[in-house]
Order: structure tokens, then sequence, then C-alpha cells
């Protein structure tokens, strides 16, 4: 029989900045999204076993999100968010519109001097890549932009396929490794 490795990406909690529609700086999670978290925690949601890993993105709202669905998860780099350069803290309306729209419409460009789409589905596809060697179940705690790398990777499909992707906060994503292949389970 061929071993499967089981992943279960978990977007993290609401946060002030995903409420007022601005990029995200490290922020923490809101009222709401902490009441969000201990909700699936109360709800025993995950489908968590002694050896399942856990892992996290490196940011605060990530960290603080698996610490409420009671995970001792391992900070993990290749987890962050898409890293939205000079952008951090602002709103939509506070960026140059032209500039907008070519990240938008282009997934290689990053005018805010951060990071394009192209490049986080590049490492995403090098976490995945790292992942495949141990079968033990996967739990990570991380990003809507991350996730939707990761769906893009499994389908095979665009990056110019990403902003139509949409990931509820503390929603579940689940992917299956099996004979060199990702398939997408939704959860």
């Amino acid at each position: 029989m061929t071993e499967v490795l089981r992943l279960t990406l978990v977007s993290h909690a609401m946060t002030d900045a995903m409420a007022g529609v601005r990029f995200p700086a490290d922020e923490p999670l809101s009222d709401t999204g902490r009441r969000q978290a201990e909700t699936v925690r109360a709800m025993e949601a995950l489908d968590i076993n002694g050896d399942t890993r856990h892992f996290a993105g490196p940011e605060r709202r990530a960290r603080q999100t698996a610490r409420l669905l009671g995970l001792w998860a391992t900070t993990e780099p290749l987890l962050a968010d898409l890293d939205c350069g000079r952008w951090h803290g602002e709103t939509l309306a506070g960026v140059n519109s032209e500039e907008l729209r070519a990240w938008l419409t282009d997934p290689a460009a990053a005018p805010h001097g951060g990071e394009s789409i192209v490049d986080l589905i590049e490492r995403v596809a090098d976490w995945l890549k790292s992942l495949a060697a141990n079968t033990s179940p996967i739990v990570a705690v991380t990003h809507p932009a991350v996730i939707r790398g990761a769906i893009l990777l499994a389908l095979e499909a665009p990056p110019k396929s990403f902003w139509r992707i949409d990931v509820a906060p503390v929603s579940r994503t689940g992917l299956h490794f099996r004979e060199g292949r990702w398939t997408l389970r939704l959860i």
C-alpha cells in the first residue's frame, strides 16, 4: 500500500488589518480572531494524533492562532505571508493604483518592492518538497496567500489564478501527497 502524507493547512484567524482591508504587518489577532480560533478548538475540528507535526508561519497572527488551537507549532520561515514590501500596513486606497493594478494582474510583478506571487509560489513549492520524506501527518497554521499557492501547486494551475481562490480565516484546506504528487482535499 502506498504511504500518504496528509497536510492540513489552517488559515490564521482574523486581524484588524484584515477587517480594515489593509496590507498586513506583523499584527496580532483581533478579539474576533481570538474568538474564532477558540471556537474551532472547542469544536475539536482538527484531526490531531500523537505523531502529527505542527508548523506555523513566523508572524504573530499565525503563531497566536496555532497556540489558541492547542498546537505546539514549530515556526517555519517558508510559511511566512506574502511580503508586500513598502505596502505593509497600507490600505488599498493608500497605494498607487497603477502599481496595485500591475500587482493584481501580473503574477511576476512586485511593484511594492517585496515578493511577487510567482516568488511566493516557488517558496511554497520548496516547503512542500521538503515534507515528502516523512509521512507523519502535518497541521500548518499559515496565511491565505500561502494556502492559495499550495492549492495552485496541487492543481498545477497557473499563477494568474491566485486571486481566484478565497481562503477564510481559520478555514482548513487538506492536501495529500502520494506517489510524487499533491492532491487537493477540501475540508
